[in-house]
């Protein structure tokens, strides 16, 4: 299919019934996201589709823009006809976003990086930056492993020992890919931190919200969650027991069926 711009946009999708598209977190592809689409196969057709930077999609265009990830999300909705989106981590962010502007009636969001009061500073982004020019990429993935997940006893080691663990981690093949994209991944934190507002930014929406997050994982999804129940009048909240910021990757039962019941319309 084709966006806005021209540029060409691979889905990847499986399954039948009414269409449903995944907008994906940063430092991956839609890989991860097949266990999830395949869980929901037997329900939904589900739509995946690398955002621009990674895989099959085209180049981001400079300077990068929500407006350029909002407007790829439109076309594909367009080509699809889907209006039942699930966003995740900063692709909950841009999920959000789009829902101000394009026909999304129903967003399930999992662990969505959006910073409201503060939540999401991106303090760690310039020494994460520096790691990378210094040809360091284990020492950036440790700086922004202890920032995104506090709630890990790894984060209170040394950096030193984080490093150490990370130079393992890039050995395999989604530590790979997560450090390929890193740079990427820290503009999108950077976007994240500058829409950084009170919750009253989302004041307005009319589109049902399943905003999940996993009790396992970083602490701030809960206070987020909390912050925009007031203003997001249609939003529900769903604590996923036993799951961390990779939860919706893991694709378990306790989170699938509450999810497809969501976007099904009986939740």
């Amino acid at each position: 299919m084709t966006a806005r711009d021209g540029a060409t946009i691979v889905l990847h999708s499986s399954g039948t019934g009414p269409d449903v598209v995944v907008v994906h977190g940063g430092g991956v592809t839609v890989e991860p996201y097949r266990r999830l689409a395949a869980a929901l196969a037997d329900r939904f057709n589900v739509h995946l589709y690398n955002r621009r930077g990674r895989a099959d999609a085209p180049p981001r265009r400079e300077p990068y823009t929500v407006e350029q990830e909002i407007d790829d999300l439109g076309a594909v909705l367009a080509h699809t006809g889907a209006r039942s989106v699930i966003g995740h981590s900063s692709g909950g962010f841009f999920a959000l976003r789009a829902a101000r502007s394009l026909p999304i009636e129903r967003l399930a969001l999992y662990d969505p990086a959006v910073s409201v009061n503060g939540a999401m500073t991106g303090s760690f982004i310039p020494a994460a930056r520096e790691a990378i020019r210094a040809g360091r990429p284990a020492r950036a993935l440790a700086i922004v492993g202890a920032a995104a997940n506090p709630q890990l006893p790894a984060s209170r080691l040394p950096l030193a020992a984080q490093t150490a663990i990370c130079r393992l981690f890039l050995r395999t093949r989604v530590g790979r890919e997560m450090g390929e994209l890193l740079d990427r991944t820290l503009d999108e934190t950077a976007m994240v931190a500058a829409h950084d507002g009170p919750p009253e930014q989302y004041a307005g929406l009319d589109t049902e919200i399943l905003f999940a997050y996993g009790q396992a994982g970083p602490p701030y999804y809960a206070t987020i969650a909390r912050d925009l129940a007031p203003v997001l009048r249609r939003m529900r909240v769903l604590p996923v027991p036993g799951c961390g910021h990779d939860g919706i990757n893991r694709a378990p039962s306790r989170l699938v069926e509450p999810l497809a019941a969501f976007l099904a319309g009986a939740a």
